[in-house]
């Protein structure tokens, strides 16, 4: 497989290890039924404001290989200033940091090295987030498409990837080129691990029956139970024999008695038919009416149909309108205000997220935009009573005052008189990227919540979320895990010490103990008669 090269990628294929760990800081919670209550909500659902590069590193403890579905779409690279974002790459954020990371050799890159930078260590953190069974959606235009594609190649394995859907934008796209019209965009797919697994699109309906045979078929004989069969006429007996057309032959096997528009005995018919006895017997369970004309000839109509599996064509035909409709509906949320150029429409989120998410999963946006991802989430819930939660992430300004608002708006619901949207009801919760875990020093950052650095440490030990909640019992147990027990020996105000005296700390019974102190005056005999792991705070604690 060929690999893609660019100027400063030596610089960036390893830097998302060494972006600094910063915890969350909540501001601000929003609930449906009292919007005056800024109180954590605890609904899952997150709003972050930051670096989507620091946002990411900071989701890992709680949500590495948790998230089923991820979507973004980041700057296309048109070289358009004018749009909300700088397109090109040039925002002073983005040019800020690549000066860091990249150094004096980051004047001389190119527009499309500039953005091969930047998508790079954050499309390594978004694949830690992406849960074995989930997978990520990225939109983009001709400008970064190749390069795109064998970046993800690179980052998710060109095996997992599963496809390119083409979405129809807009139907008056504007007049910019004298060679062509764009009025596509593309939507590339990468599944963790590709999967077996098919994604549903539109829930397809059938207005007409369905033949139970097909001439291209072998024959066989299926049993029809008692009162399975649908029958039109009158009560009558029908004899054995043959029946349907010329063309498509049915034979009856059996007389069958016909009592008030059904079979009242079992009947046996041999045709070509398209299932078998078991498929049958199932498809009778689940609802599926089998009609039986006056000729015999069979069909059926499901009470459900399967959803069909989504076309690479994303357009009206599934559902999905336009950007122009987009604007529309954010034009109406923000009182006929235009405060965002070019976003996502509803519709086209919502057909996504369906693709592989059910009721309970976790979306992510890491460059939540206008906020239209959230959106999506909250409709899909609405319409089928969900759980799903929502994370945003958004590094510019208008975090508060567009992505939160419209979030807050959907809920609450928005509009007037006849273009009014009831709400979808649900909560959020509102973060700023707050302080680093450590210092400039590479101590410890004691300022920050000694819950967070619990967290933190249990994270780098296990990769695992501490659910655990600590009791004045086990005040300084972390958790135990695997067997080993994992013990964050620590108080603010004072040194501690790991000594014969203080093995009280272990609380809990486990094979293995790992156990971080600020000294140790236990010899390494002791420790290993006893199974402790010692870790000095903070020159142990892991970075990551």
């Amino acid at each position: 497989m060929p690999t893609l090269t660019w100027i400063g990628k030596d610089k960036v294929v390893n830097h998302h290890q060494e972006v600094p760990y910063r915890v969350l800081e909540h501001k601000y919670g929003f609930r449906a039924d009292d919007s005056a209550d800024t109180a954590p909500t605890n609904s899952g659902n997150k709003i972050i404001h930051g670096d989507n590069l620091e946002a990411l590193k900071s989701l890992l403890p709680e949500y590495e290989g948790r998230i089923k579905c991820i979507y973004i779409d980041p700057p296309y690279n048109t070289g358009n200033e004018k749009w909300v974002y700088n397109d090109n790459v040039n925002d002073p954020k983005i040019k800020k940091w690549l000066g860091e990371v990249v150094g004096k050799q980051g004047e001389d890159l190119s527009r499309h090295d500039k953005w091969l930078c930047m998508m790079y260590p954050r499309l390594r953190l978004l694949h830690k987030l992406l849960a074995d069974d989930g997978a990520i959606f990225i939109s983009i235009d001709d400008n970064e498409l190749a390069n795109l594609k064998q970046l993800c190649d690179e980052i998710f394995g060109a095996q997992n990837f599963i496809g390119q859907w083409h979405w129809f934008k807009s139907a008056t796209p504007p007049n910019l080129s004298y060679k062509i019209k764009k009025n596509i965009e593309y939507i590339l797919c990468y599944e963790k691990y590709k999967n077996n697994s098919k994604y549903r699109g539109i829930q397809k309906v059938s207005s007409s029956d369905d033949p139970m045979t097909k001439p291209q078929n072998s024959s066989k004989i299926l049993r029809f139970p008692a009162k399975c069969l649908h029958i039109k006429g009158v009560d009558r007996t029908i004899p054995a024999g043959k029946y349907g057309t010329a063309k498509y032959p049915n034979m009856l096997l059996n007389d069958m008695i016909v009592v008030n528009g059904t079979n009242d005995n079992e009947v046996e018919f041999e045709n070509k038919f398209i299932w078998i006895q078991e498929k049958l017997e199932y498809e009778l369970t689940q609802g599926t009416i089998i009609n039986c004309s006056n000729r015999l000839v069979l069909s059926y109509k499901k009470k459900e149909y399967d959803p069909e599996v989504p076309p690479n064509l994303i357009d009206s035909s599934v559902g999905v309108n336009t950007t122009e409709e987009a604007g529309k509906v954010l034009a109406n949320i923000f009182d006929g205000q235009n405060v965002f150029e070019y976003p996502k429409d509803v519709s086209l989120i919502e057909y996504i997220i369906s693709f592989l998410c059910d009721s309970h999963d976790i979306i992510l946006d890491s460059f939540a935009g206008s906020g239209t991802t959230a959106h999506a989430v909250l409709n899909l819930n609405k319409k089928d009573d969900g759980n799903r939660k929502f994370i945003l992430v958004e590094m510019e300004d208008y975090a508060e005052d567009i992505t939160a608002e419209r979030i807050r708006r959907v809920i609450k619901g928005y509009g007037n008189g006849e273009d009014r949207v009831s709400g979808t009801g649900g909560a959020f919760d509102y973060y700023e990227l707050g302080a680093s875990m450590f210092d400039k020093e590479k101590n410890l950052n004691e300022e920050i919540d000694e819950e967070k650095i619990r967290e933190y440490i249990y994270y780098t030990e296990t990769k695992r979320h501490l659910d655990r909640k600590r009791t004045e019992e086990a005040k300084y147990l972390l958790d135990t895990y695997n067997g080993t027990g994992y013990y964050f020996y620590y108080e603010r105000e004072q040194l501690t010490t790991l000594g014969f005296d203080t093995l009280y700390v272990v609380t809990e019974r486990a094979e293995q103990y790992v156990i971080y102190a600020d000294i140790c005056t236990l010899s390494k005999e002791d420790l290993a008669k006893r199974n402790i792991i010692f870790k000095k705070i903070p020159r142990d604690i892991k970075r990551f």
